[in-house]
C-alpha cells in the first residue's frame, strides 16, 4: 500500500455531508428522500430532441476548448437579456462541465499558496476542498446572524491584505437565502475599492422567487474583477449533462482556457448542442419549473414553522434550512434518528460548514406527495423528542 505517498491535502478531504447521507439512504428501500440537490422534473423534451439531432448528424467530436463559438454567443445573450451583464461570447464566456468544474478551473487561475478566499458560512460544501488543493486558506463569515446573507458590514472586518477572492453564492445552498440589489451595491462599493478577486456563483438564478435575480458583476466596478458561474443543472434540469459557463473579462478569460483545456480538454459535445437549444428555444424552461418550486417552498415554510421549527423563508433555489437546536440533539444525530426512526432523509447542517451545526437542510426539489409525507413523518419524529 502507497497510500502514504498520496499528497497530505488530498487524504485529508472527507467525502461531502450531502453524499454520505445519499449513501446511508441507500441502505433502506422505504426512504422519502429530501437530500440531493437535483430537480425532480425531466429534462424538457426539446433539449433532449436537439441532443439526439446532433448526435446522428455526427457532432460527437472535439469542439473547441472553450466551447461552441455559436453556444458561447446564445450563454452571453441569455444572461444579457436576464441580468443585463455585458459579456462577449467570443472571449469572455467558456462553456464548463458543470458549474463545479467553473468553479475549480477560476479558482485555478486566480489562488496561490496562502492566499485566503472569503466566503459566507454556512455554505455549499464544494468550495473549501478546490481551494485547500489550491494552497489557498478558506476564511469563512458566519452569516447565521444575517437571514444567511454576506453584507458590507460582516464582510468588511474579514478582509486582510491576503485576500485574494470574496466567494458570494445567491440563491444559495443550503438556505435559500439571496441578496437584494441593495445588498450587492453595498458589496460593490466595498469591494470595487480592493485588489481581489469575485467568483459569484449563480447557477440557481433562474430560481429566484419574489423579485429579478441580479448579479453583482452588474454593479460600478465589478466586472473586471468578478468571474460569473452559472449553468444549465438547476435551471433546466440537466444535472447529467454537466454544462456550466463562466463570464469573465477578457484578460481573465484567456488564463482560465488554458486550465480549462488541460483539465477536461472541452465539454461533451452532444451535451453543448442541447445547451444551445436550452439557451434559445428554450430560454423560459425554468418558468414552470420555479412555480412549482414557489408552491412547494411556501407549503414546506408553513409546515416547518406550525410544527415548531425556526425557520427563515426561503427567496430562491429549492432548499429550506431550518433550526433544530430547540429540539437539543447536534445536526448529524437529528438526521440518522430520522432516517432510521421515520425513514425521512435529510442533510445535517454540519455538511455545510461548522457553521452550519444545529440545522438541517431539506431540498423540496420533489413531488408535493412525498413533501408533504415527508413532513408528517418529521413532525411525528419531532413530537417523540418532546
Amino acid at each position: 500500500m502507497l497510500e502514504h505517498l498520496v499528497r497530505g491535502d488530498i487524504r485529508d478531504i472527507a467525502i461531502s455531508g450531502i453524499r454520505q447521507m445519499a449513501n446511508r439512504v441507500a441502505q433502506y428501500k422505504d426512504v422519502l428522500s429530501l437530500t440531493i440537490g437535483q430537480p425532480d422534473f425531466p429534462t424538457p423534451q426539446h433539449i433532449v430532441d436537439a441532443a439526439s439531432r446532433a448526435a446522428n448528424a455526427g457532432k460527437t467530436v472535439y469542439t473547441p476548448n472553450a466551447g461552441l463559438p455559436e453556444l458561447r454567443d446564445a450563454a452571453a445573450a441569455f444572461v444579457r437579456t436576464k441580468y443585463g451583464l455585458d459579456y462577449r461570447g467570443a472571449d469572455e464566456t467558456l462553456v464548463t462541465v458543470g458549474a463545479s468544474q467553473a468553479i475549480d478551473m477560476a479558482l485555478r487561475t486566480i489562488l496561490e499558496p496562502g492566499v485566503e478566499v472569503v466566503l459566507p458560512g454556512p455554505v455549499y460544501p464544494g468550495y473549501e476542498p478546490l481551494i485547500r488543493m489550491c494552497g489557498a486558506v478558506p476564511v469563512y463569515v458566519d452569516v447565521t446572524g444575517s437571514g444567511f446573507k454576506l453584507t458590507a458590514e460582516l464582510l468588511e472586518p474579514a478582509l486582510t491584505d491576503k485576500t485574494r477572492c470574496v466567494i458570494l453564492a445567491s440563491p444559495s445552498n443550503p438556505t435559500g437565502a439571496a441578496l437584494s440589489p441593495e445588498e450587492l451595491s453595498a458589496l460593490a462599493e466595498l469591494l470595487s475599492r480592493r485588489d481581489l478577486f469575485v467568483i459569484s456563483d449563480e447557477i440557481y438564478s433562474e430560481l429566484v422567487y419574489d423579485r429579478p435575480h441580479a448579479s453583482i458583476a452588474a454593479f460600478p466596478g465589478m466586472r473586471d474583477r468578478t468571474i460569473v458561474v452559472n449553468g444549465l443543472s438547476k435551471s433546466h434540469s440537466m444535472t447529467g449533462w454537466r454544462i456550466g459557463f463562466t463570464f469573465a473579462p477578457a484578460y481573465l478569460t484567456q488564463h482560465m482556457v488554458k486550465v480549462l483545456q488541460y483539465n477536461v480538454t472541452c465539454a461533451a459535445s452532444v451535451s453543448q448542442y442541447a445547451a444551445l437549444e436550452a439557451l434559445t428555444a428554450g430560454i423560459d424552461d425554468a418558468l414552470p419549473m420555479r412555480e412549482a418550486y414557489i408552491a412547494r417552498r411556501d407549503y414546506a415554510y408553513e409546515r416547518l414553522a406550525a410544527i415548531g421549527f425556526d425557520v427563515a423563508k426561503p427567496e430562491g433555489a429549492f432548499y429550506i434550512f431550518p433550526s433544530i437546536r430547540r429540539f437539543g440533539l447536534d445536526s448529524t444525530t437529528f438526521a440518522y434518528r430520522l432516517l432510521d426512526e421515520q425513514r425521512v432523509a435529510v442533510v445535517p447542517g454540519s455538511a455545510f460548514t461548522a457553521l452550519g451545526e444545529g440545522y438541517i437542510r431539506l431540498s423540496y426539489a420533489c413531488s408535493m406527495e412525498t413533501l408533504g409525507a415527508a413532513l408528517d413523518r418529521l413532525e411525528a419524529f419531532v413530537n417523540s423528542l418532546r
